[in-house]
């Protein structure tokens, strides 16, 4: 088997995400066989840097054998059971454990499945729990250029007008409010404000505030000041609305902490997370909250008051498995420590950009690094043409538009990173 037999194959039945198909007719998909470490090798044995994580969820490298080795033994004694009136030591180890590490008292936890189904999950915890407590409040609220995922709740509070508006007129109510402008602490203060008016004006008719800690990641990794999350939190808690901290592609190291919202001391009242809970290896999600808002929906049963949303594999014992594993991985070794030495490491690496005629801005926040590029129109496709040029090069990058960025795994070496950045510095000149 080679590449072109593989990918004929697959363009036969496979509808891939995010993708208009009939680039395909020229532009090749690159099967890939195995891969170990930051690499990935297709079936002709090309081998490729994986700068971005694989959509962010890999941590510790591809094939990680202590996570396989957890996932192995757990397949072989229980791979699932339902978790209504059952339980399993695997998902009650896990719920523990990141209870324990969150921020503050969020001592409950529900599972999901995915990063957008944790926030369907938050958005209608928030709006029943409101309603338990005597008040129906309909609208969200969210950050211009935030994106939460993309079923039709989570897409409703993002505002990423690439994947939300053509679904404008089936969408949920949401408002939004300015996203702090750059990194300084004078932009978080402005956007506070704005905040602040319109919370004048709506919060009554406001569950919650959803946002990206830190990095807006799918809008352009857009980055903002850990001030702007304080000063958010206590405008919540003043017009008691409900803060929830989207740390899907956030959290588990990415940003220099355990989950960004540590970096600004907040405790948000709902906390999302997905992607790297697994190290890559299986689909999880989890949403953290407060013994409050649980206390909200405990009653003698009735249907109106009960949280009754379910899926068929809710904290399945496979994923919850490598899902320790993972956080088996913290506890044994410093990781982020460790991290932030290659955070360091990438942020001189990058320093050459800043030289270069065509670069807008380079931004980081810890293992997330950007590259902003300027003087192109969205029908130069440049993003194709840099995915094009490293890829022949051996590194697989998947630009957001204009912006090229880095999110690789924790496991990366020195040389790994000097060979993603040195290609990526070249694709760039290369236009």
């Amino acid at each position: 088997m080679n590449n072109s037999e593989m990918m004929q194959r697959d363009l036969t039945h496979i509808w891939h995400p995010c993708t208009q198909m009939k680039d395909h007719e020229t532009i090749p998909l690159i099967p890939i066989r195995s891969a170990r470490g930051v690499w990935l090798e297709d079936f002709d044995g090309n081998r490729y840097i994986d700068a971005i994580s694989s959509w962010w969820v890999n941590l510790f490298g591809h094939a990680n054998p202590y996570i396989g080795e957890v996932l192995t033994k757990q397949a072989a004694t229980l791979e699932h059971v339902l978790l209504a009136g059952f339980t399993h030591e695997p998902a009650v180890r896990l719920a523990e454990r990141l209870c324990s590490l969150a921020p503050g008292s969020l001592n409950r936890l529900f599972f999901a499945d995915n990063g957008s189904s944790a926030v369907e999950v938050a958005l209608k915890m928030s709006y029943h729990a409101h309603l338990n407590s005597g008040e129906e409040r309909p609208l969200f609220l969210s950050l211009t250029n935030s994106y939460h995922g993309e079923t039709i709740g989570a897409l409703s509070v993002g505002d990423v007008e690439l994947y939300k508006k053509i679904y404008e007129p089936i969408l949920l109510r949401s408002v939004q409010t300015p996203v702090p402008a750059d990194r300084s602490e004078e932009a978080a203060r402005k956007a506070a404000e704005d905040l602040e008016a319109i919370l004048k004006v709506h919060a009554k008719r406001i569950s919650a505030l959803i946002v990206e800690p830190l990095v807006q990641c799918a809008g352009n990794m857009h980055m903002y000041h850990p001030l702007y999350l304080e000063l958010a939190k206590k405008l919540c808690e003043s017009y008691n609305i409900h803060l929830i901290a989207d740390e899907i592609a956030v959290g588990f190291g990415r940003t220099g902490t355990m989950f960004a919202c540590e970096q600004a001391g907040v405790v948000p009242d709902f906390m999302c997370l997905s992607k790297g809970i697994t190290g890559g290896f299986m689909p999880l999600a989890a949403v953290l909250t407060t013994d409050e808002i649980y206390g909200s929906f405990y009653c003698d049963y009735l249907e109106y008051k009960a949280f009754l949303h379910s899926h068929s594999y809710t904290g399945n014992p496979l994923g919850c498995s490598c899902a320790n594993a993972v956080l088996d991985i913290f506890e044994k070794s410093d990781v982020l420590k460790e991290n932030e030495k290659r955070a360091e490491l990438m942020g001189r690496l990058l320093e050459p950009f800043k030289e270069l005629s065509n670069v807008k801005e380079v931004r980081q926040t810890g293992m997330i690094a950007a590259v902003e590029l300027e003087g192109y129109e969205p029908a130069e496709r440049v993003n194709l043409k840099l995915f094009d040029f490293c890829l022949k090069r051996g590194v697989f990058v998947r630009p957001l538009g204009s912006v090229l960025y880095f999110m690789p795994p924790y496991v990366i070496t020195e040389d790994e990173m000097k060979q993603m950045i040195d290609t990526a510095y070249e694709a760039v000149k290369s236009l």
